[in-house]
């Protein structure tokens, strides 16, 4: 079975804030087995732009993805996010080939 992902790119205006976001979010990406493969490394905009924070966190499956996403944890988390920071997020099914 493929696996899921959230790609999101980020833009925060208050850090700390952001950090009670992260806290707040723990527990839902735990519950639904969210992995991070990239937290906000280095990065290069070789082509196109870009917000300056890339996540990409992995799920089992695209449903524990979405399950994740529109969960009530998920959401109170998200609430903490949105006033600080401008983002896009993208949630796809992994390439199972």
């Amino acid at each position: 079975m493929a696996k899921g992902y959230w790609i999101a790119h980020n833009q925060i205006s208050d850090v700390d804030a952001y950090e009670a976001y992260k806290i707040a979010a723990a527990p839902a990406l735990r519950a639904y087995e969210g992995k991070f493969l990239v937290r906000a490394g280095a990065a290069e905009f070789p082509e196109g732009q870009l917000r300056t924070r890339t996540i990409v966190i992995e799920f089992p499956n695209l449903q524990a993805a979405q399950d994740c996403y529109n969960s009530s944890a998920y959401q109170a988390a998200k609430a903490l996010r949105t006033p600080v920071s401008i983002g896009d997020l993208v949630i796809v099914e992994g390439y199972g080939g």
